[in-house]
């Protein structure tokens, strides 16, 4: 029985490589590209930044998430734009749900959601607490350190890190083979952990495993898309695409998976407390997001 679960995992992880691999590969080619320009828009357009930081977040990875938690810090974004960007970023979830032909096309669907939530969320912030702002803030000017400058280093999550001056192949070959390589190890424990849990309770039971129909579903993904480590997202995908909890569920776990950008926020916040209420309001946003999308899906 053992035997049949990691082959099963083994079988759907191997599937997933090749896809995930061409995406990484992508990403990187994206955020070298165009990071510092993205960093620029969203610390001077304040008037749109928390629908820029939206449509930005929801590029796969949580590298503007850190970006977006560097610049809130520097108070060079508002709370509104830090929070779109937050619940926006989904981290690998994405691109493990498209590693998957037969249900790839529920990222839009995914997407379509965490916008609405989020540019919703982002300014509703905003115009109840006025954003305070460094006016006098020019991102070419005052680099900062993270993956939007990429001065010193450049940084995926807590996957793997990289220098700027690196060769062209270990840039855009070699830390998207690590980077896969690390993701799929997440898939197949993940798959072989919920392939165990069927065997020994019977798919019927699954839904009750996952607290499936009560309002303890939402709050439980809520609290695993908090963990500031790609592992969640990838967890709270397979699970979904596994048919375990609901797509509200997914979505209220998916909003509070911010990734590395919620570290960024702890260590280089100057407030606990402040960092505490932020942390408090994305989570409470999320759960609320997830309830009602349970109500409606």
């Amino acid at each position: 029985m053992l035997a049949d679960v990691l082959s099963e995992a083994l079988h759907d992880t191997l599937a997933a490589v090749p896809w995930l691999l061409g995406i990484y590969i992508l990403l990187e080619l994206v955020e070298h590209k165009f990071n510092r320009t993205i960093t620029e828009r969203i610390s001077h357009k304040t008037r749109i930044a928390p629908l820029l930081g939206t449509l930005f977040g929801c590029i796969p990875q949580c590298g503007f998430s850190v970006i977006a938690s560097a610049l809130y810090t520097r108070r060079c974004i508002s709370l509104g734009t830090l929070l779109a960007v937050l619940i926006s970023t989904s981290d690998e979830a994405i691109p493990v749900i498209l590693a998957n032909q037969e249900k790839a096309h529920l990222v839009s669907g995914i997407l379509a959601a965490k916008i609405v939530i989020a540019v919703t969320a982002g300014y509703l912030i905003d115009f109840v607490r006025k954003p305070r702002i460094h006016s006098e803030f020019h991102a070419a000017d005052h680099p900062v350190h993270d993956p939007a400058t990429c001065v010193e280093e450049h940084r995926h999550c807590s996957c793997h890190s990289h220098s700027c001056r690196e060769p062209w192949w270990k840039t855009y070959l070699l830390s998207p083979v690590r980077h896969t390589a690390g993701v799929a190890l997440f898939i197949f424990a993940v798959s072989a952990a919920i392939g165990i849990l069927i065997a020994m309770a019977g798919e019927e039971n699954l839904g009750k495993i996952f607290l499936a129909g009560t309002i303890f579903q939402p709050l439980l993904a809520v609290a695993v898309g908090l963990i500031p480590n790609c592992a969640a997202s990838v967890a709270i995908a397979e699970v979904y695409l596994k048919g375990a909890i609901t797509f509200g569920s997914t979505i209220a776990g998916l909003c509070a998976s911010g990734g590395l950008g919620i570290l960024v926020l702890i260590k280089e916040s100057r407030s606990r407390k402040e960092t505490l209420g932020i942390l408090t309001l994305l989570a409470l946003i999320s759960f609320v997001a997830g309830i009602i999308l349970n109500l409606f899906f």
